[in-house]
């Protein structure tokens, strides 16, 4: 009795096979050790559209213009692209060689400004800098009609209306006077906002260094001062974005002659619902600066509202 039991202590415990022939065990091997439920994935979703939600375009055209249109909308898309659109790029351009051209008159036989390895010609007075300054403004409004701006409301919300009516005009100029933005902060919400801010209050602002070598734009983009950045440099005598914006955001606090500096302090652009955290370049120089909230209304075809 005790040998038999030695006999089957001895033999190896077999391990049970699956049956191949049994359909529960092939489904529990064929599913995967990690799994996502449906919850999960809806979680998910969620997450990713509170997070991109600042850059998702929802317009009358639908989400990044994929939207279904009527069928009158796409006749109507249909002419415009063999009729309207070939005249309003001809405008466009007749437009900007305009402006090049006024440019270019009013800058002949003047030196550029070539400090902090700028080049620019914001320091022009005179008749010449009104010229420059009265045709870029009316211009650039004509632009923003050609492209389909046909209205822009501006509701202007100043600190003065707080003030004692009892104000003398005089008193209240100077008050002006004193606090005087060096910056405009804006949303961006597209390349067009420079279009407007050009022709309301005609500032400077940042542009790649590739910009002044541009036919036509550099030229232009010069006369309003930009700052152009290289944004490959490394070299240890270029003082950086932060600092030639500081100084002239502070130029143009102190000068009334000076531009002020149109800066996007959210540094991308969204779809105007939303306002991202802000970049400190245009609070860097301690002077005050004048907000500005774009929003854009879109209807169909027809009528665009700024």
């Amino acid at each position: 009795m005790g040998s038999e039991l030695k006999d089957l202590n001895s033999k190896p415990a077999k391990t049970q096979q699956p049956d191949p022939n049994d359909d529960d065990a092939s489904a529990k091997d064929d599913r995967p050790l990690l799994k996502s439920t449906a919850s999960s994935a809806a979680e998910d979703i969620q997450e990713l559209e509170k997070k991109f939600a600042a850059f998702v375009r929802n317009d009358v055209y639908g989400s990044l213009g994929c939207g279904k249109l009527p069928l009158k909308e796409k006749l109507l898309l249909g002419i415009a692209l063999v009729t309207l659109l070939p005249l309003r790029l001809l405008l466009v351009m007749s437009i900007l060689v305009l402006y090049y051209l006024i440019c270019k008159i009013f800058t002949l036989c003047s030196a550029p400004n070539l400090e902090e390895e700028q080049e620019d010609y914001a320091h022009l007075g005179g008749c010449r800098r009104a010229v420059i300054l009265q045709s870029g403004r009316y211009l650039s409004r004509l632009l923003l009609f050609m492209v389909g701006f046909y209205w822009i409301n501006e509701t202007h919300k100043d600190s003065a209306n707080t003030q004692d009516n009892s104000k003398t005009e005089s008193t209240k100029k100077q008050s002006e006077e004193r606090v005087r933005p060096g910056a405009i902060v804006s949303n961006h919400l597209s390349y067009l906002d420079v279009l407007y801010h050009m022709s309301s209050s005609f500032p400077s602002f940042v542009a790649k260094k590739s910009v002044s070598k541009l036919p036509l734009v550099g030229l232009i983009g010069k006369c309003l001062g930009c700052v152009f950045v290289q944004r490959e440099s490394k070299s240890s005598d270029f003082k950086g974005v932060a600092g030639i914006v500081t100084d002239r955001v502070r130029n143009a606090h102190q000068n009334e002659l000076a531009p002020m500096m149109l800066l996007f302090p959210e540094g991308t652009t969204t779809n105007g619902d939303f306002l991202l955290p802000f970049k400190t370049g245009a609070f860097l120089a301690g002077a005050p600066v004048m907000p500005v909230i774009l929003r854009c209304v879109m209807w169909f075809f027809f009528c665009v509202n700024l």
